[in-house]
């Protein structure tokens, strides 16, 4: 084999190798992927099906509901627009509680209920997430959003 066929050859195999990387690194960004929706868009069918994804907004007052296991909660997350029940099994965050922000992560059942794999509550008194503080704002209003963009540390 010549020397120009030779480096041929090798420049043919470190570019499938960087492909085949490349590949790799594509395909588990995109399982790791996961997309934010509110409540009024999952009301609207915008969520995806079959998928991970995670909804935020707020705990709905009077709502939370611990069934006997003692692990597993029913609660309902709100945008002031629409509603969403959400059930989820495990420990919750101490930082939980009725009126304040939540993000939880999961898929949506064939039932309309949102089964949670995880749970997320702000941090303190002064904190909502970004996304749910632009979510209820778009929900509630420009007086709302006033009021909230106040609240929003980043």
């Amino acid at each position: 084999m010549k020397a120009r066929h030779r480096r041929f050859a090798w420049i043919g195999a470190g570019v499938a190798l960087l492909a085949v990387a490349v590949g790799l690194v594509l395909n588990a960004f995109q399982s790791n992927l996961v997309f934010f929706f509110t409540p009024s868009q999952i009301a609207a069918n915008e969520v995806p099906h079959g998928r991970a994804f995670r909804v935020g907004g707020l705990v709905e007052a009077s709502s939370l509901r611990r069934e006997s296991d003692g692990l597993t909660v029913r609660f309902n997350v709100t945008d002031t627009a629409k509603t969403i029940p959400v059930t989820y099994t495990g420990i919750l965050p101490d930082l939980f509680k009725e009126g304040k922000g939540v993000v939880a992560q999961g898929k949506l059942g064939p039932d309309g209920v949102f089964h949670a794999s995880e749970v997320l509550a702000k941090h303190d008194e002064n904190y909502i997430p970004p996304e749910v503080a632009a979510a209820l704002s778009k929900a509630q209003g420009e007086a709302v959003a006033e009021k909230t963009a106040k609240t929003v540390v980043r």
